[in-house]
């Protein structure tokens, strides 16, 4: 049985990981005007001159069926028998209800399809730990189990400058985005368990919002028995995530804190300079 893994460029994972992994990751589209471009071929510096100098705001296009066929068929075509497909999350998206739909009529591979619930360092952490156990011989039927338990590990939380992106782009929910854009407020956010993006509060400032999340944090390492995997996320800030990261790594040394950028097809709904902690088991204990 050889087993492939496909997911989307909102995982953000590295060019080293996908090489590593031979993970096939296939672009969302993110549209600037009247220009689209995948984003694996966005440069971010493109990317926040356009946010900061133009008036029509930039919108995505998730990945298509046709990619998502292409891909399979490639796929098997070279020997893979099942493959399992990693996406972003069905809360903000509806590509993972179509996938469903598609996997029940194709036949030329067992296609796995596995919702992250979350986008981005969450996404990519499924990928790294299938990644880890086809390298180990494992196949999907033992693959997916796991990956739903890793995932039942995850807590997120993140800052955003303000709402008005996520809320005209229908990502947060209309409940959530009645607490509205205060001076001065970083609203706090998470992913529920539909995979939904909620507001659950709000801080005055980053170093807040900051001091916030790691209580959330020293609580979760009072309460489970297996290490953690923590990444530092930022969206166009990454002099401040290399100070989270110090600090969670002076603060927390049982834990592996690592970095994740958000690329243009997240930060076109979060804003720039958004910053946020996740958390799960450490894909690299399994």
């Amino acid at each position: 049985m050889s087993t492939a893994i496909v997911t989307d460029t909102a995982s953000y994972l590295t060019p080293k990981q996908i090489e590593q992994f031979q993970i096939t990751v296939l672009p969302i589209t993110v549209i600037l005007g009247d220009q689209q471009y995948p984003e694996s071929k966005l440069s971010l510096h493109t990317f926040y001159d356009y946010l900061k100098s133009e008036h029509e705001l930039p919108t995505t296009a998730q990945v298509s069926l046709g990619q998502i066929e292409e891909a399979y068929d490639r796929l098997a075509a070279e020997g893979y028998d099942e493959i399992i497909s990693i996406h972003l999350s069905s809360g903000i998206t509806s590509f993972m209800s179509n996938l469903r739909m598609f996997c029940k009529t194709y036949t030329k591979a067992k296609i796995y399809p596995v919702d992250s619930l979350v986008a981005s360092a969450g996404e990519a952490n499924l990928c790294l730990l299938a990644g880890q156990m086809v390298a180990n011989g494992d196949t999907a039927e033992t693959i997916v189990p796991e990956l739903l338990g890793m995932r039942d590990t995850m807590q997120v939380f993140f800052a955003v400058d303000n709402l008005s992106h996520l809320a005209r782009t229908g990502r947060l929910t209309n409940r959530s985005a009645m607490i509205g854009n205060l001076l001065n407020i970083k609203p706090l956010l998470t992913f529920n368990a539909e995979g939904q993006i909620i507001a659950i509060g709000k801080e005055r400032t980053m170093k807040r919002a900051f001091h916030y999340m790691a209580d959330k944090l020293s609580a979760t390492l009072t309460a489970v028995d297996y290490p953690l995997l923590v990444t530092v996320i930022n969206a166009n800030n990454a002099e401040l995530a290399d100070e989270w990261a110090a600090e969670l790594t002076e603060t927390f040394p049982v834990v592996r804190v690592v970095q994740s950028q958000l690329g243009p097809a997240i930060s076109v709904h979060t804003g720039e300079k958004t910053m946020g902690l996740l958390w799960q088991r450490d894909w690299q204990s399994y």
